[in-house]
């Protein structure tokens, strides 16, 4: 993976409207490469909702080609950068070792808290691109010159631009622009999750028993499961304790958004799982009085297209997933890195730039839903639902085509097929 040219001054002038992780990854790599970016975020700074962060092996050599790498490991301990498997404990009676995945040399990762995360990428993005209090309601072609787009805010300000990228995660306005105004596909996947942060030493103290300094652990049981993430060198704990309901179809039941995050008495995760062994016991009495219940929602069905004219979709937006595979923000980044290399290629111009969008949908979008799938299977995998449950003949190596796929060739079929198109110049 590489991108050696140096940045050149480009015409296209491109607005993301989100400032989050992936909207400012991607800001990050439009301007190592040279591409004229603005950024508006709808909050009065950049913030981050939620705990931990993971960044599978794919994430990270995204990173690192961003030139994001090293202020990501400035926040966390350097050492943290290295491969770490992935162990499965019955939740029940004893805590059963049920099965340990490993993984190789090279597949390292990083886990962090999502503050820090988002501090590295502002320490790269220029700040004079960055807009606050915009929050978008809509997007229209421009009136005086339909070869630019509008991006319309909820302050009555009006910002035009060559491309929009939205970056305006599950809760997505631009969607509405690139899928027709047809629905906005944000669906209830049927899954709530308790979040916090824990001490270790409250851990220990509480007698709970299962190492989680180094590694991840997940506890397991019927239509249930519990993440234990260690974060700051394993001195702080990052739990997410999932429940879901398989019976019913993702989609059939409609939340408003003001329930979609909502804080609960931990009384009512400790009755989510009554009967549980000892250690999610433990657990659960550490668990602050208060605790982040999210209805987790994703993008569903599919998307037909992640563009649409002269915007496109990227991250949740486009694809949001269930959180089984720790995947989500690496697809994210995925996004970014494409759009950042076709945006930037010497022959992307204001004349071809919709076919450039309309080449990254059709790139993106296997991958990406291939990738929702795969956690939506893993998720009923922890769940013992199939045959197999949370095993090696149920789980094997479903990371394996996560962390492993090659971007670049996604890339270089891209070029081509633009080049097929008459888009971009042949190769001489």
């Amino acid at each position: 993976m590489s991108h050696t040219d140096p940045p050149s001054r480009k015409s296209l002038q491109v607005a993301i409207v989100g400032g989050g992780v992936c909207g400012l990854s991607c800001a990050a790599a439009l301007q190592r490469f040279g591409v004229s970016v603005d950024v508006f975020e709808a909050a009065t700074a950049f913030t981050e909702v939620g705990a931990g962060i993971g960044m599978g092996p794919n994430a990270v050599r995204v990173l690192k080609e961003f030139g994001v790498l090293d202020e990501v490991l400035k926040k966390i301990n350097p050492g943290e950068l290295s491969p770490k498997g992935f162990r499965y404990f019955s939740g029940l009676a004893h805590h059963e070792l049920l099965y340990e995945y490993s993984v190789s040399p090279e597949d390292a990762s990083i886990t962090l808290h999502r503050a820090a995360f988002l501090d590295a990428l502002v320490r790269v993005v220029d700040p004079r691109a960055t807009h606050f209090n915009k929050r978008c309601v809509g997007l229209a072609v421009a009136p005086a010159n339909p070869h630019r787009v509008t991006v319309r805010f909820a302050d009555g300000s009006t910002h035009e631009a060559d491309v929009v990228l939205g970056a305006d995660g599950i809760r997505s306005s631009v969607r509405d622009f690139v899928v027709g105004g047809v629905g906005r596909r944000a669906a209830f996947s049927n899954t709530v999750a308790y979040r916090g942060l824990i001490t270790r030493a409250a851990l220990t103290a509480a007698g709970f028993k299962t190492d989680v300094a180094v590694s991840p652990a997940c506890f397991v049981g019927p239509d249930k499961h519990i993440i234990v993430v260690p974060l700051k060198k394993g001195e702080l704990i990052n739990v997410a304790a999932f429940a879901a309901r398989h019976d019913v179809p993702i989609g059939s039941v409609t939340l408003p958004e003001g329930k979609w995050v909502e804080e609960v008495a931990r009384e009512e995760l400790s009755r989510e799982y009554d009967g549980w062994g000892p250690d999610v016991a433990a657990l659960l009495r550490c668990m602050p009085g208060k605790v982040s219940r999210w209805a987790v929602h994703v993008v569903h069905p599919p998307l037909e297209r992640y563009a649409n004219g002269r915007v496109a979709l990227l991250g949740d937006a486009a694809h949001g997933m269930l959180p089984h595979l720790g995947a989500g923000a690496g697809q994210g980044l995925e996004d970014a890195y494409v759009l950042a290399r076709l945006l930037s290629h010497p022959d992307a111009s204001l004349a071809n730039v919709e076919a450039v969008l309309k080449v990254y949908s059709d790139v993106r979008r296997p991958r990406a839903e291939s990738v929702w799938e795969a956690s939506h299977r893993a998720g009923s995998a922890y769940h013992f639902r199939g045959a197999h449950g949370p095993s090696k003949e149920g789980l094997g190596d479903i990371w394996k085509p996560v962390w492993h796929h090659d971007l670049d060739s996604d890339v270089e079929s891209a070029l081509s097929t633009l080049r097929q198109w008459g888009a971009f110049p042949a190769k001489e």
